[in-house]
């Protein structure tokens, strides 16, 4: 007979013998935890080096546009002589044509740097969200993100509302067209969520009913086409394997309604949206699509409780509307 204790096993003789799974359990900890440190130094230093590049362009930008700005006050000193002497020569349209040609240069210069700082960022953001996943491998949390079961409510709804502020706005250069995953595009049939990813994930509720929660990706299993994701409530607890049918991988960028208006969902077009101060997607009318990029969509969520079986409009982010893969109610 034989009890067991931390990491040994006790005979019926008194004398302590090792637990050899034990010890492989505990092997497979430290080097979870050693990772998981390593890529938190590694993550840390790429990111203290990319936050430097994006001080040095956002100088440059600056010089750029004091460049810029005093070639355009040159142009408009042109424009009031040339109304004043109401008169255009010769001299004034080559004058004017190589003003604008270098305002044009210029523009093309900052829109550069511009976008090489938008990298920059978008390369920062990608690193920390590997830093949180590396700290939560080797037991490291922050106040911004404590450990699910320990994170109030009010902290969980506070993150996800930062979330939907601070997902990219998407630009794209002339004649380019917007890619999956910006505000109403879905992803490509082969898309495959990362880890950390957020998503919507069809579970079934206790009742044994079926509903959209917002979840996170675990892990994909390629051989299975499965997802393993965690319910991003605290409550949840659970983990749930699912079929890629029952993952919506949430948007990456958001939609310019005054650039892009086809990348966002129109008017009366049914959607999965997250209902405010909760974790779960309900299916909803699109009420008003944005008008600005800083603007969130108006929608009507299925109601019974009301005359006409929609609530009263409620503003919803774009991070959190997705396509609606079932039917419209009858």
């Amino acid at each position: 007979m034989q009890s067991a204790t931390a990491g040994k096993t006790t005979s019926s003789t008194g004398k302590a013998k090792p637990n050899p799974s034990f010890k492989i359990h505990c092997k497979a900890s430290r080097n979870c935890v050693f990772k998981g440190t390593m890529a938190l130094v590694s993550a840390d230093t790429k990111i203290a080096e990319l936050l430097n590049e994006l001080h040095q362009l956002i100088k440059q930008t600056q010089e750029e546009r004091s460049r810029s700005e005093h070639n355009l006050l040159n142009i408009q000193k042109t424009h009031e002589r040339m109304q004043t002497e109401n008169k255009t020569s010769p001299y004034y349209r080559t004058k004017l044509r190589g003003l604008y040609t270098t305002a044009k240069a210029d523009a093309e210069a900052e829109c550069g740097i511009l976008r090489r700082a938008l990298d920059k960022i978008a390369e920062i953001k990608s690193l920390l969200e590997e830093r949180r996943i590396a700290a939560r491998m080797a037991g490291v949390y922050s106040d911004t993100d404590p450990p699910r079961k320990t994170m109030r409510r009010g902290v969980l709804m506070t993150l996800l509302q930062q979330s939907a502020m601070t997902l990219p706005l998407w630009i794209g250069k002339p004649g380019e067209s917007p890619p999956p995953l910006c505000g109403a595009i879905p992803a490509s049939s082969d898309y495959v969520a990362k880890q950390g990813d957020k998503v919507a994930a069809r579970v079934k509720a206790v009742d044994g009913d079926e509903q959209w929660i917002l979840a996170e990706v675990v892990s994909y299993n390629h051989s299975t086409n499965k997802y393993e994701v965690d319910d991003i409530d605290e409550e949840g607890k659970e983990r749930h394997t699912l079929s890629r049918r029952r993952i919506i991988p949430l948007p990456q960028w958001k939609a310019n309604p005054e650039t892009d208006p086809e990348a966002l969902f129109s008017k009366d077009q049914l959607v999965l949206a997250l209902y405010p101060q909760t974790t779960c997607f309900y299916r909803a009318l699109i009420h008003t699509p944005p008008h600005r990029p800083q603007d969130d969509y108006s929608v009507l969520f299925e109601d019974t409780s009301y005359a006409d079986g929609y609530s009263p409009p409620l503003n919803v982010a774009q991070r959190y509307v997705v396509a609606c893969k079932e039917n419209k109610k009858k």
